[in-house]
């Protein structure tokens, strides 16, 4: 701990761009206790929050455009690997999907101070088709928004975190073990929390699609296929499969299924990793006493099965 000072003096720059950078790219470390450090330092040291503020910034957006483009490229496919590098429940990408239907790009504004919202938040408007020159202004804008508050709280409050920094060098090996093991208890809880929602999500029924198209060709009548994917004016959907309502799952508390046929089946589906947006619908749907079901593999695995969509 007595060296971190001299170390951060010489290489703090260095130390800024590859936490962020790694953070971003989806490493769990966070990068914000690093920032701090950078404000403490730019009190002792002219022009070092502005160039610690640059750093930041500009590698936070390096690192949201390769999960833009990634998005881009690949779509929603992309998440579910995101899901699994990241440690980040699945349940976050249907935030982040709520999220953009509500919020649009503002959602890239607020993304950086939001667990789970920030590394998903790129890839996500890749695969819904925002435009990459309105994608770079809007996320430009939150990591610097980012940056600079976590900078500027470190510059104002550099005398208390100087004293407790000299406090743990006090403590020697024992503060570093301190600051491993709760490193370690953060990791531990986070995949503790993705597998308890892994385990909820796998345990829901599920049809394929060629179970559905069975359904279908016995009781068309009986069957409604509820779309939840997010959409917005900004964000349409370009097809659905045929005959498929909308759910929006940012709104449930104030949703109604008035007007909706009584039918003994309700099927949701979603484009998301293991039908984390179909699972809450159909359960939320089972709480207003309707019997709801998940399409195995959402509209992904209907295309694939070689099924017709139409066009929203």
């Amino acid at each position: 701990m007595d060296l971190l000072t001299p170390l951060f003096a010489r290489h703090g720059l260095l130390a800024v761009a590859l936490a962020v950078l790694l953070e971003q790219l989806g490493a769990p470390l966070p990068s914000t206790p690093v920032l701090l450090l950078a404000g403490v330092e730019s009190a002792a040291r002219e022009g070092f929050a502005l160039r610690s503020f640059a750093v930041a910034a500009l590698a936070a957006m390096a690192a949201n455009l390769l999960w833009f483009w990634a998005g881009r490229r690949l779509g929603r496919r992309v998440l579910a690997t995101l899901c699994r590098i990241s440690i980040s429940p699945d349940s976050c990408v249907r935030q982040n999907e709520a999220s953009f239907a509500r919020r649009g790009v503002l959602t890239l504004v607020i993304a950086k101070f939001v667990p789970g919202l920030s590394i998903l938040a790129p890839p996500l408007a890749g695969a819904l088709g925002m435009r990459w020159s309105r994608f770079a202004l809007w996320n430009l804008l939150g990591s610097a928004l980012w940056a600079g508050v976590a900078i500027g709280v470190g510059r104002a409050f550099h005398g208390q975190i100087d004293t407790l920094l000299r406090a743990l060098g006090q403590l020697g090996g024992v503060a570093l073990a301190l600051a491993l093991a709760a490193l370690a208890l953060y990791i531990g809880w986070r995949l503790w929390r993705r597998l308890r929602v892994r385990r909820e999500l796998d345990r829901f029924e599920r049809l394929a699609p060629a179970e559905v198209m069975a359904l279908l060709a016995s009781s068309p009548q009986d069957v409604v296929l509820v779309d939840v994917r997010a959409t917005s004016p900004g964000l349409p959907l370009a097809s659905r499969i045929p005959g498929a309502r909308h759910l929006d799952l940012g709104a449930l508390g104030t949703s109604s299924l008035e007007g909706w046929p009584p039918a003994g089946h309700f099927i949701t589906y979603c484009a998301c990793p293991n039908d984390a947006s179909a699972v809450r619908a159909a359960q939320w749907l089972r709480g207003q006493g309707r019997p709801a079901r998940v399409l195995k593999g959402g509209i992904d695995a209907w295309t694939q099965a070689g099924l017709a969509l139409e066009n929203v």
